[in-house]
């Protein structure tokens, strides 16, 4: 399992309690990002082991950025994430670049642990 790992997401709430949940169990969560651009520019620098995406950020959708990852050949793990059920995006988990999803609400090192 990765031990680094990038949160993306514009909700600075959000942002830190992952923080301490995932450093709670032995990650090292480097610095984070706010939006899709600057989450895409930090992953291709620091090239994490994984990637925690939100999929509703303010610039570009966490779609459109696992695909830009994808293309720049970021071997970063990544994991969608959102406050919105996972139905709501229909298939478009499923035909992303990302190994899966993870509620919001159920985010815990086990849960990435199951999808990495």
């Amino acid at each position: 399992m990765g031990r680094t790992i990038l949160i993306v997401d514009d909700h600075a709430g959000f942002r830190a309690s992952a923080r301490r949940v995932l450093e709670a169990a032995g990650y090292e969560v480097i610095p984070d990002a706010i939006d899709g651009d600057s989450g895409v520019a930090a992953a291709v620098d620091v090239g994490p082991d994984v990637v925690l995406l939100d999929v509703q950020l303010p610039d570009i959708d966490g779609f459109e950025v696992a695909r830009r990852l994808e293309r720049a050949g970021v071997s970063s793990a990544i994991v969608l994430t959102s406050s919105r059920d996972r139905a709501d995006f229909g298939s478009l988990i499923e035909l992303s670049a990302a190994r899966g999803f993870v509620p919001k609400a159920e985010l815990s090192a086990e849960s990435l642990a199951a999808l990495l």
